[in-house]
C-alpha cells in the first residue's frame, strides 16, 4: 500500500502489501486505501466517509478544482479509495454476505505488537495486520454505498468505471437493506467499537439512498429517503443539537441538505414534498444554530464552534459545518433565494458565508494562540503531530515495534512536516497542547481532512461562488413528461 502524506496529497512509499492476505474472496488481497490517522490502521468505515466528502466536493466545485490546477488530483485521490473499497467485497456479485472492514488495528489494553503498541513506519510494519470481517453492518454499507455512487457520478466521463462503481454501490446497498444485517457494523467487535463505534444505521439509509438516487435516477431510492420511518429512525427531525452535527457517524444533516438540493432545482413534489419541505426547515435550522447570536452551541473565546460538546477532535465537525453553511448558501443563491430564515428573522447568504469564512480563518492562524491547525501553513503550526510516519526520522534505520516508541516520546519536533494535515485542534479555553504523545490535539484524522479540503474548496474565491445545479443530476430523466410539438394549425 502507498502511504499517504501531505493530506493524502503525496505518498511515501510502499506499505502493507500482505494487507488481507488472511482474507478468502479477495483478488489481490487488501493491498491500498488509507491509513485512518497517525496509526497504520485502515478503518473502512471513515475511510468511505471521506471518499464520499471529497466526491461531493469534486462534484459542486468541479470548477473551483480546475481553476486551482487540483481537479485530477482530487480525481485521483478519490479513485485511490474507491478501487480499495470495491477490493473489500465481491463487487462483482449482485448478492453478499460479508464486508471486509478494517485491517490492523488492536484491542484495549494490548500488549501483543499491533497498530496501538507498536511505533513504526508504515513501511517497516512488521507484525500480524488481522483482517476484520462483518456478516451485518448497514450502516457501512450504506456508506460504502454512498462513497461508490458519489464516485460514479465524479467520473461519469469515464463510463466503464462509473457503471463498475454503480455496481459495487448497488451491491453493498443491498447487504445494507437486506434484513437480516441490519445492525451496526462495530457491535460486540472489540477491534471497531473503542475507535469508530457506529450508533446507527439509519442515517445512512437516508445518506446512502440520497446518493443513489442522483447516481441512477431510481425513484425508489428518493421514496426510501423520504419516507417517515427513515427519518424518525434516524432522528433527523428530532430537537436535539446534537443531531445537527455532521460527522463519520450522524450523516443526517446532510443527506437533508442533499435532499434539499433535490426540492431547491428538481422540485419532484407529490409524494416526496412533505419530508422534503421538513428537511429543508430543518436545513435552515441547522444553519440558524451555527449563528452566535441563538447560543445553541457553546464558543470558545476566541470564536470557535464547540460541536463537540467540549470534547476533542473539535476542529473535524467544524469543518464539516463550514462546508455545509457554504454550500447552503450556494444552493439558495442559484436558487435565487437571497438568504433564509431563523423564526421571523431574515438571514442573509453573507451571514452564512461569514460564518463559514470566521471559523476557517480560526483554523488557519487566526485564534489567540496565533497558530494554524494546519501542518504547513503560516509561520507557526503544530511540529510534535502523532503521526508515526512524520515522526520518525529517515535515517536508514529500520526500528522495531518498540525501538520505535522512542519517536514517540520524543520532545524533538517531528523530522518530516505532514503538510496539508489538519490535527484535532485545540480545546474549549482555545489552548493546544503540541505534544506528541497527546493525541486529542496533535492527530491528524482522514475524514477530518476530508472535510477539510471540502470546507477550503467551497470558500476559494478564484472561481468565484456557485455550484453546478445540474451536473449531480445527470442520471435522473425529467420528472415529468416532455411538452409535445405543436401541432400545425387546424384548418377545416
Amino acid at each position: 500500500m502507498m502511504q499517504p502524506e501531505n493530506n493524502g496529497i503525496e505518498w511515501r512509499g510502499d506499505s502493507g502489501l500482505q494487507d488481507g492476505a488472511d482474507a478468502t474472496n479477495v483478488k489481490g488481497g487488501l493491498v491500498g486505501g488509507y491509513y485512518n490517522a497517525g496509526d497504520n490502521t485502515k478503518f473502512h468505515f471513515p475511510m468511505s466517509f471521506a471518499m464520499t466528502m471529497l466526491s461531493w466536493s469534486v462534484i459542486e466545485y468541479q470548477h473551483k478544482y480546475k481553476s486551482i490546477k487540483e481537479y485530477d488530483h482530487a480525481r485521483e485521490l478519490i479513485r485511490w479509495g474507491t478501487d480499495y473499497l470495491l477490493r473489500t467485497f465481491d463487487s462483482s456479485a449482485s448478492i453478499i454476505d460479508h464486508i471486509y472492514a478494517q485491517v490492523g488495528g488492536s484491542q484495549n489494553g494490548s500488549t501483543t505488537p499491533d497498530d496501538q503498541t507498536c511505533w513504526e513506519r508504515p513501511e517497516d510494519m512488521d507484525y500480524k495486520r488481522p483482517t476484520q470481517v462483518i456478516t451485518a453492518g448497514a450502516d457501512l454499507a450504506g456508506e460504502m454505498a454512498a462513497a461508490l455512487a458519489a464516485a460514479s457520478i465524479v467520473f461519469k466521463d469515464d463510463v466503464a468505471y462509473s457503471k463498475k462503481l454503480v455496481q459495487g454501490a448497488s451491491t453493498v446497498w443491498t447487504f445494507a437493506r437486506n434484513a437480516g444485517k441490519r445492525s451496526t457494523y462495530s457491535r460486540g467487535n472489540l477491534f471497531i467499537a473503542p475507535y469508530y463505534n457506529s450508533t446507527g444505521y439509519y442515517d445512512e439509509y437516508m445518506w446512502g439512498s440520497a446518493w443513489m438516487y442522483c447516481a441512477t435516477g431510481n425513484s425508489s431510492y428518493l421514496r426510501l429517503a423520504t419516507y417517515i420511518g427513515t427519518a424518525k429512525h434516524a432522528k433527523a427531525l428530532t430537537d436535539d443539537p446534537t443531531q445537527r452535527v455532521f460527522s463519520w457517524d450522524n450523516k443526517s444533516p446532510a443527506a437533508m441538505l442533499l435532499l434539499t438540493r433535490v426540492r431547491l432545482f428538481l422540485n419532484p413534489g407529490y409524494p416526496y414534498e412533505d419530508l422534503l419541505r421538513r428537511y429543508h426547515n430543518a436545513t435552515s435550522i441547522t444553519m440558524c444554530s451555527y449563528l452566535q447570536r441563538y447560543q445553541v452551541f457553546d464558543r470558545t473565546q476566541g470564536g470557535l464552534i464547540e460541536l463537540s460538546q467540549g470534547g476533542s477532535q473539535n476542529l473535524q465537525f467544524v469543518v464539516n459545518a463550514v462546508f455545509l453553511a457554504s454550500l447552503y448558501a450556494d444552493y439558495l443563491e442559484a436558487a435565487n433565494s437571497p438568504g433564509s430564515y431563523c423564526g421571523t428573522t431574515f438571514i442573509p447568504l453573507n451571514t452564512l458565508r461569514e460564518f463559514a469564512t470566521s471559523q476557517m480563518d480560526y483554523i488557519l492562524g487566526k485564534n489567540p494562540m496565533n497558530m494554524s491547525y494546519v501542518v504547513g501553513h503560516g509561520d507557526k503550526f503544530p511540529t510534535h503531530v502523532h503521526h508515526r510516519g512524520a515522526s520518525i526520522p529517515n535515517d536508514n534505520i529500520t526500528y522495531s515495534c518498540q525501538d520505535g516508541v522512542q519517536w514517540l516520546y520524543s520532545d524533538k519536533p517531528n523530522p518530516h512536516n505532514i503538510t496539508g494535515a489538519m490535527v484535532g485542534g485545540p480545546d474549549r479555553l482555545d489552548k493546544f497542547i503540541d505534544v506528541r504523545t497527546n493525541s486529542s490535539y496533535t492527530e491528524p484524522t482522514l475524514a477530518g481532512n476530508a472535510g477539510l479540503v471540502a470546507a477550503l474548496v467551497s470558500l476559494t474565491a478564484a472561481a468565484g461562488d456557485g455550484v453546478d445545479k445540474n451536473s449531480i443530476f445527470s442520471a435522473i430523466s425529467p420528472l415529468y413528461p416532455m411538452a409535445a410539438a405543436p401541432s400545425p394549425p387546424w384548418k377545416p
